[in-house]
């Protein structure tokens, strides 16, 4: 008879399992001390208005912008950090937040305010995780760089790959390893950007250790299981040419003001300030621009403009030419120097009308009546801090904006304001879903669904797909399908900008579920429903195209669930008779479209209440489009 096999019983299984497991654990973490005892903030310091602990995290919170008017800091006060490698589970939503490391504390700023290096942890794919350097060089190697800045302070791109992408409202682990002028930032392991740093004098080998809470719209930050390994000291590299491989390419900010910080603001501390005027480093939506050899620096925008002379005021109503039966008042030339430029507006539950400055904030004010003209002092700058809006739409009783800022000083993207206190004035800004976005082609229109139970956002082919719900109705299969090699612009406008291009996307109210509408589009800026709930926009031409059998001119569109409109990059635009993308409405010809809208309810002629409009730039033009059914 055969002996029976001896099995351990359950437990004893599980005993040793667990055994197993946390011998694991334990040297996983060996050498690593917690920062954090869960509880409370001791050995820690920071305003006690904006940091507690909640359900076991490190909680910082902000109401809005009147919170701040500078980036404060939770610093832990163990003592200097060095040569470490540091790991904190952290999420955050409503602006961006970082980890400050071998930083200096700047009191001649305020209290809790911190400089230096920086693992900044933001919605923006290409910035989470990257390497800013707060209150100094700015932006060093974003999330998917590996980067050596040489003695004089050059950025070398030496390594570039995928950026690590995660969702920054979730729990994600991110470390940080410093050893001597060699530092690693990584995202749930994954390394996200890299630095070597020969810079002695922007450079920083020791200094707190302190997380961000940051100014601007109201945010919340959680940080937990926060431990931290010291390291062997490491003495600096020394520099020599070879560390900089052959193949690296010379980093060039598009645009000045490396140096300042990350509000736009100029740091007080900052090496070498930057000039007053200066785009800010540190939205910077768009990569670095990687370049073999030197370029000259490209040109900031004018941040100021003269008196009311030449052709700075709108446009005479004697050089306007309008059809018969149409009247043309000016009501207002709007101020310049004080009041920006105006390029969206739309109209309040009140009545009263809401204009965006395109790199300021937003004004108000009740339209006049027929044939009187608009009084300056009856324009309100509202008190929000929100700027660069593209698009608005008031909605379930809150104002939703797109934000296309052009000079990165908040980020791009789709947000709600509304008025906490109910005095009339919006005072509460929510971002809802930052985008990547570049230029005039990014985030635009914001229209109602006709069902009431959402929104349209229009956005161009600058702006990044951003993550997308599988309910979508466009099939997310688009491709640059070529038989011959891809033809990209020769100019190298946007040449590395792919499928899918421009999209409309159908978004809840909350923000929190976007599906792809439709897609394959340039450049749309606006959006308009008819009577019968069918969407329809204005699509933009590219005029480099213009005398080649790829051009297609600026035309409407019918946006239809799941509609592809074939935009692709350079030579490989689908014509209209290719079977996969649908053909527009209607071609209109070369011009650069912006607003539209039907003429509902407008005293116009009879013929022209039901007609889309669509206005073109460019040229200074009115269109009225005659749809008919079929």
């Amino acid at each position: 008879m055969k002996s029976p096999t001896r099995v351990a019983p359950p437990s004893a299984l599980h005993h040793l399992l667990f055994l197993a497991c946390a011998a694991f654990g334990l040297a996983a973490d060996a050498g690593f001390k917690p920062l954090f005892n869960g509880r409370d903030l001791t050995g820690w310091d920071g305003n006690p208005q904006l940091w507690s602990v909640r359900d076991g995290a490190i909680t910082g919170v902000t109401s809005g912008p009147e919170a701040l008017t500078y980036n404060q800091f939770l610093i832990w006060r163990g003592g200097a950090v060095q040569d470490f490698e540091l790991r904190a589970r952290v999420k955050q939503s409503g602006n961006n937040t970082g980890i400050q490391y071998r930083s200096r504390e700047l009191p001649n700023i305020g209290p809790w305010s911190v400089g230096g290096y920086q693992c900044d942890i933001h919605p923006l794919a290409a910035n989470n995780a990257m390497l800013y350097d707060e209150q100094g060089r700015g932006i060093v190697a974003q999330n998917g760089q590996s980067v050596i800045v040489d003695p004089q302070g050059t950025k070398w791109l030496a390594v570039e790959r995928p950026p690590v992408e995660v969702d920054v409202a979730q729990w994600h682990e991110y470390t940080i390893i410093a050893q001597g002028n060699r530092v690693i930032h990584k995202v749930d392991g994954q390394v996200t950007a890299e630095l070597t740093d020969f810079d002695e004098q922007g450079r920083s080998t020791h200094g707190v250790l302190a997380f961000q809470i940051h100014r601007g719209p109201a945010m919340n930050v959680q940080i937990k299981d926060v431990r931290l390994k010291t390291l062997p000291p490491t003495p600096p590299k020394a520099f020599d040419a070879s560390d900089i491989p052959s193949t690296a390419k010379k980093i060039e900010r598009p645009g000045a003001g490396q140096n300042k910080d990350k509000a736009g603001k100029a740091g007080k501390n900052a090496k070498n300030a930057a000039p007053k005027k200066a785009a800010s480093a540190r939205r910077a939506a768009e990569p670095f621009v990687a370049a073999a050899a030197p370029a000259a620096e490209k040109p900031t925008r004018q941040t100021e403009v003269g008196p009311e002379i030449g052709e700075n005021k709108a446009t005479p109503i004697s050089r306007i030419k309008a059809l018969d039966g149409f009247n043309v008042e000016l009501l207002y030339s709007v101020p310049g120097k004080t009041q920006g430029s105006w390029v969206n507006l739309c109209v309040d539950p009140k009545g009263r009308i809401i204009a965006s400055d395109q790199y300021g904030g937003l004004y108000r004010f009740t339209p006049p009546a027929a044939g009187q003209r608009l009084e300056p002092s009856a324009v309100e700058k509202l008190p929000v801090n929100i700027r660069a809006v593209n698009g608005m739409a008031f909605a379930f009783g809150a104002l939703y904006v797109g934000v296309n800022d052009y000079e990165n000083e908040i980020p791009s993207g789709l947000y709600r304001i509304t008025d906490s206190d109910g005095d009339d004035q919006p005072d509460k800004v929510e971002l809802l879903r930052a985008i990547e976005a570049r230029g005039d082609h990014g985030i635009h229109a914001v229209v109602p669904t006709p069902d009431g139970k959402g929104l349209y956002l229009v956005c161009g082919n600058g702006s990044k797909t951003t993550k997308f719900a599988p309910t979508s109705p466009m099939p997310a299969n688009w491709g640059e399908d070529h038989l011959l090699p891809r033809m990209p612009d020769g100019r190298g406008f946007m040449r590395d900008t792919l499928a899918p291009g421009g999209i409309i996307y159908k978004v809840t109210p909350d923000g929190k579920t976007f599906e792809i509408f439709s897609s394959g589009y340039r450049n749309i800026f606006d959006a308009a429903l008819n009577r019968d709930g069918e969407l329809f926009t204005y699509d933009a031409d590219m005029e480099y195209d213009f005398n080649t059998s790829w051009y297609r001119p600026t035309r409407i569109n019918h946006v239809t669930s799941g509609s592809e409109y074939g935009w692709r990059n350079g030579a490989g635009k689908r014509p209209p008779f290719y079977p996969d993308n649908l053909p527009p409405v209607i071609d209109i010809g070369p011009g650069s479209p912006t607003g539209t809208t039907f003429g509902y309810g407008a005293k116009f002629p009879v013929k022209y209440q039901n007609a889309l409009f669509i206005l073109d730039w460019s040229w200074g033009k009115l269109h009225a489009i005659h749809l008919e059914p079929s």
